[in-house]
Order: C-alpha cells, then sequence, then structure tokens
C-alpha cells in the first residue's frame, strides 16, 4: 500500500476489530479479495542460499501457466535495503529492472524469462519496504494507540502484499496461484517473519490452499564418494520447527540423489517418496520444466491444490509442445561455433551479467549455434596492445553496462578495437557511452573526451548528465532513469532492419548519464549514427557504423538483455551472433536464416532521415 492510495491505510485498520482484546487474529484483505479462490505455492530454502529458489519456482510456475492456469511470482527478501539498486554484483548478482523501473535481484528476471511475463513492484518486497510502511503509518497515528509488533502488525502486511498481488489477475480476476519464494534459509532471522507470515497465511486460507516447497541440498565430499543427507535433514528440522510440514521437496546435488537419500530424505521430512525431487545440475535451466513434468510434480501440485478442474487441455498441449521444442534444441547438435568476448569488470562472477548470458543461450538456440563466452576483465586493459591480446580469437565483443571508473579504459580500448578490427560489436548502457567517447576521441581527434562520472575536470566531457537531472536533489538513485521507454528508430538504419522495420520500440534504462546534446552534431558529421532517440528530448539511445564501413556495430543506451526470452531471443544479440557468424562462415549470409539477420545491403541511414 502506498500514499497515492488514500484509503489503502483506513482499510486496512478498518479490519482490526473493534476490540482490542479480540484483534490479535488480524488477517487483511483487499477489498473484494475472495479467500481461498487464489492458491500459493512457498518456495523455502534450507542448508544454503543461492541454490536456485528462483529457477525452480519459476520452472514449476511454467508447469501450471502451460495449464492454462494464471500465475504470478512474489519473491521476499529479508534485507533493510529498499531494493536491490544499490547491492554490489559480487554480493547479489546482477541488478534487474522491471518494466516499472523497480531496481530488484536477478530470480526475477529468471521468473520474467521462463514465464514470458512483464513483472512489477507488486512482484517483489524486501524487509525495508515493508518496516518503512509500517513505521510511517505508525508516525500518522495510524495504529489506534496500539503497540506495534511483528505479530500481528508485520506478518499482516506481508499477507496483504500477496492478497493485492493475487487481485491483479487476468480480466480483473484473482490469479489462480501465486508463487512465492523467501530469500535465504530457513533459520535465518531475517526471514522469519516471511515465513511466519506464511504459516498464518496457508491457516487463514483454508485446507489444500498452500503448497510448500523446500529446496535442500545433498552433499557430496569428494573424499568420501558418496552422497550424504544429514545436512539436508537437519534444514528440513529448522523449517518444521517453524510451524510448516513441506509438501514437496527438490533436492539440489551435483549428480542425480540417489534412491537411498530419496528415502532418507522422504522418511525424515514426512514426505512422500514420489514428492522427493532430484533437482541436479543440468545443462540449462530451462530443461528443468519438462523433467519436472516427466517426474509427475505437476500432477502433484494440482493434487495438493485441487486445481485439475481448472486446467485448459487444449493450452497445455501446445504451449508443452513450444517449449519442448526449445529444451531438445538445446542438446541437438549445432551447425556453427563462435567465440563471444564480453569485457567488463565483473567478469569473475558471471551472475552479474546474468541476463546476457541467458541472451546469448537464446540466441543460440535460435541460431543453432555453439557459442563460447569468454568473460574477460577489462580492469587492467590500458594499451591497444592489451585489448588485442585480451580479445584474441574473439568473433564478437559486447561491452556490458556498470557504474564506476573501474576498467573504463580498457573497456575504450576494446571497443576500438573491435572498431578499428571490424569485430561484430554491441555496446550496452555503459558500453553505449564508451563507445561514443572511443568515437570521439580517435576519430574526431578529442583526446580528452570523457564522460564526467569518470572525469569530471576533463576539457571535453562528451557524456554528462543533462540539466534536468542535474536538478534533482536527493540521494543516490534519484537522478536515475530507471524503467521502460519509448525509443524512436531511424528509418533505413540498421536498427530498423534489427527490430523489423519497427518505428518505436519499447526497452528498459538505467543509467544516470547521457550523451551531451552539444556534441551530437559533431558526432554525426564524423560518420557517427544515432539511428535511436527519445521521441520528445534530445537524448540519443542507440548508435550504429554505416554497414558499408563495419559488419555490425550498434550500441544501446538500454539493457537489451532484460528482455530477451527463450523463445523470442532479443534483435540486437541475434544480430552480433548473425553477424560473427557470417563473418567466420561467408555461406551463411545467404541462407534464409542468415539473411533474415544478416544485413545484405549496405544502405544506411541518410542525413536526411535523421531526426
Amino acid at each position: 500500500m502506498h500514499d497515492s492510495e488514500p484509503d489503502s491505510t483506513s482499510h486496512f485498520l478498518r479490519q482490526f476489530s473493534d476490540s482490542e482484546e479480540s484483534s490479535e487474529l488480524f488477517s487483511p484483505s483487499p477489498s473484494g479479495y475472495v479467500r481461498g479462490r487464489t492458491r500459493f505455492v512457498v518456495v523455502v530454502g534450507t542448508v544454503m542460499s543461492g541454490l536456485g529458489k528462483g529457477i525452480f519456482a519459476s520452472s514449476l510456475a511454467k508447469l501450471m501457466q502451460d495449464k492454462g492456469l494464471s500465475v504470478a511470482p512474489m519473491k521476499m527478501e529479508g534485507y533493510l535495503n529498499i531494493d536491490s539498486g544499490t547491492l554490489n554484483p559480487y554480493r547479489h548478482g546482477e541488478v534487474f529492472v522491471l518494466e516499472d523501473g523497480l531496481e530488484t535481484d536477478m530470480d526475477l528476471g529468471t521468473y520474467e524469462r521462463i514465464l514470458n511475463q512483464n513483472l512489477s513492484r507488486k512482484n517483489f518486497i524486501t524487509a525495508g519496504q515493508i518496516y518503512t510502511e509500517i513505521l510511517e503509518r505508525e508516525r500518522r497515528g495510524g495504529y489506534l494507540g496500539r503497540d506495534v509488533q511483528m505479530i500481528p502488525h508485520v506478518t499482516g502486511v506481508v499477507k496483504m502484499k500477496l492478497r493485492e498481488l493475487a487481485m491483479n489477475g487476468p480480466n480483473g480476476q484473482q490469479f489462480d496461484v501465486i508463487f512465492v519464494e523467501v530469500g535465504g534459509t530457513a533459520g535465518d532471522y531475517e526471514n522469519s517473519f516471511y515465513i511466519e507470515a506464511l504459516r498464518e497465511l496457508a491457516f487463514e486460507e483454508g485446507d489444500g490452499s498452500t503448497c510448500f516447497v523446500a529446496l535442500t541440498y545433498i552433499l557430496e565430499p569428494s573424499i568420501l564418494g558418496e552422497q550424504k543427507s544429514k545436512a539436508a535433514q537437519l534444514g528440513m528440522k529448522r523449517l518444521m520447527e517453524a510451524g510448516i510440514q513441506p509438501h514437496i521437496i527438490a533436492c539440489r546435488a551435483k549428480n542425480p540423489v540417489t534412491p537411498k537419500v530419496t528415502q532418507k530424505i522422504s522418511m525424515f521430512s514426512n514426505v512422500p517418496l514420489k514428492r522427493v525431487f532430484s533437482m541436479h545440475d543440468r545443462e540449462s535451466i530451462y530443461v528443468i520444466p519438462d523433467a519436472m513434468r516427466a517426474a509427475g510434480l505437476d500432477r502433484e501440485i494440482l493434487s495438493i491444490l485441487g486445481l485439475h478442474e481448472r486446467v485448459n487441455a487444449g493450452i497445455e498441449d501446445s504451449a508443452r509442445s513450444a517449449w519442448s521444442a526449445f529444451a531438445r534444441r538445446l542438446s541437438a547438435p549445432r551447425d556453427h561455433k563462435i567465440t563471444i568476448g564480453i569485457s567488463g569488470k565483473y567478469a569473475a562472477l558471471r551472475d552479474a551479467y546474468a541476463s546476457i548470458d541467458k541472451a546469448i543461450e537464446h540466441c543460440g538456440v535460435e541460431l543453432c549455434a555453439d557459442i563460447d563466452v569468454r568473460w574477460l576483465d577489462t580492469s587492467d586493459v590500458t594499451t591497444a596492445v592489451c585489448a588485442k591480446d585480451l580479445l584474441e580469437g574473439a568473433d564478437a565483443i559486447i561491452v556490458p553496462g556498470g557504474f564506476g571508473s573501474r576498467g573504463v579504459e580498457g573497456k575504450i580500448r576494446c571497443v576500438e578495437h573491435a572498431r578499428t578490427r571490424r569485430i561484430p560489436f554491441l555496446g550496452i548502457c555503459l558500453g553505449f557511452q564508451v563507445a561514443v567517447i572511443e568515437y570521439a576521441r580517435n576519430v574526431l581527434g578529442l583526446a580528452d573526451a570523457n564522460s564526467s562520472e569518470f572525469d569530471p575536470t576533463t576539457g571535453t566531457v562528451i557524456i554528462s548528465e543533462l540539466p534536468d537531472q542535474k536538478r534533482i536533489e536527493g540521494i543516490m538513485g534519484g537522478t536515475m532513469r530507471l524503467g521502460a521507454q519509448d525509443v524512436l528508430i531511424t528509418p533505413g538504419s540498421l536498427a530498423s532492419f534489427l527490430f523489423g522495420q519497427s518505428k518505436t520500440v519499447h526497452e528498459r534504462f538505467r543509467h544516470r548519464y547521457e550523451v551531451d546534446p552539444a556534441f551530437v552534431g559533431r558526432l554525426e558529421a564524423g560518420g557517427l549514427i544515432f539511428s535511436g532517440r527519445h521521441p520528445k528530448h534530445p537524448i540519443m539511445q542507440v548508435l550504429e557504423l554505416p554497414v558499408s564501413t563495419h559488419p555490425y556495430f550498434i550500441g544501446g543506451q538500454f539493457h537489451p538483455e532484460l528482455l530477451s526470452r527463450p523463445l523470442k531471443p532479443h534483435p540486437m544479440f541475434m544480430g552480433l551472433i548473425a553477424a560473427a557468424i557470417a563473418q567466420r562462415e561467408p555461406a551463411f549470409a545467404q541462407s534464409a536464416l542468415g539473411q533474415r539477420w544478416v544485413r545484405a545491403n549496405t544502405a544506411t541511414a541518410s542525413s536526411s532521415n535523421r531526426s
């Protein structure tokens, strides 16, 4: 509930009984909510975090979605941050930006990709959000003189958030199933109030309303040569001590979980053997839905929640066929082989660029290409020779986003290498900005061109905060441009070709600095094309080089990887990989698939059609 909803607080509080003695059973619901109509699947981790709760939850949600049920995810984080925007990627992986601009963790990206849904701030809550809302309400005198407590007030807000999300289903109906992922593990202090709220929710919604899933870890010490389940058993015990009896258990492991271990887990958790699932390492997360279906988990969920009568068999057949075809292509022999170098400063942690990794995987399946991805740290790249050595053997180069000055000069050198060596290039956010800087330095001769983010004292500030942004006062993040925005595409450009001649595309942004409009004319006169712009303001959003001078050189101020989906790869990544294949295999450009993605002529946007 937000201040923009004037009666949300009063409605919330009206659900207290007039009698203070009888108000402990506090179960708030939005107006019109039908209790029991929406079912809940709750995924909680044990033993350790980072095991793939989001992957499991989204795969399970995919199975229900394929059956014609309406589903929505909710990620609950225990940290006190309001969002994930200021978290270091080394601590929490990439920051994933939603359509409405909320900065979340990478699990929301997993949900969007597997469910093919655009999510919003209703799908993500943190302890910081919960406590802030409660304390602000308390300061407004909203608790009628009561002492504000974890139970029932904090748990009440959590339940209210879930029921508010449930009300946002298609056609104004409640969602059939909400999939709830609790961050961390059972036993963590910071998520204990979530687990208690979910226990209360299951009680209040009624029998058959909630399915609890425990994700645990099966150890396999190399020194012993066998799997051990004791840690998993103890983790399950912690969960049951909190009042949660799991209905399904997913066992994360390196290798398939043995029958002996499965039987132990089943016995010590009171979960039937058929509901213990081996979630061992696989070639791709995208094969997990089919593995779950083969194990019968979809039928078990329907039985636990009493949802068999809501299944649409016609939808299920077509959805299953499309996804299974994609999953089969994951392991099919590939016709092409290329190497992509990703030049960033978080190269030691792939989770920092998780969406880029997945976007490349989507394209590899679509183009039948075996793609070797090399994660390259630019922190120590200071010369053109260093860049050449770093990028040796790369058929395509991606320079991703980021913040701060570390590694930036190395990124600029990598852009120079891609431009001068005619290697297919894609610049993303900061990669777009360093491409502008590189062009200004090495083509226009502006040797001191830079961004005010990296060198505020430089004589040629070519990337800076725009005046409207500079007037915004506030804490870190206050001047960020976040979320989905329209991009006006220049007809006849490479961008227009990639986006299927669309005049406007919708992309997601997360940045603070822009190309200074004062330099746009000089850059264009020097041969750089700005083929994507803000519809109303002088903000450059796509750049490219003429295809007559470079086979594929394009950058976006936005993050195209955030919108790439398994069955619909993003065009900018598809173009990059197709161009890389064509560099190695000229005949590819003449094939039907190649002609779709490789620019077949050398026409570029002329000065007359530049907006």
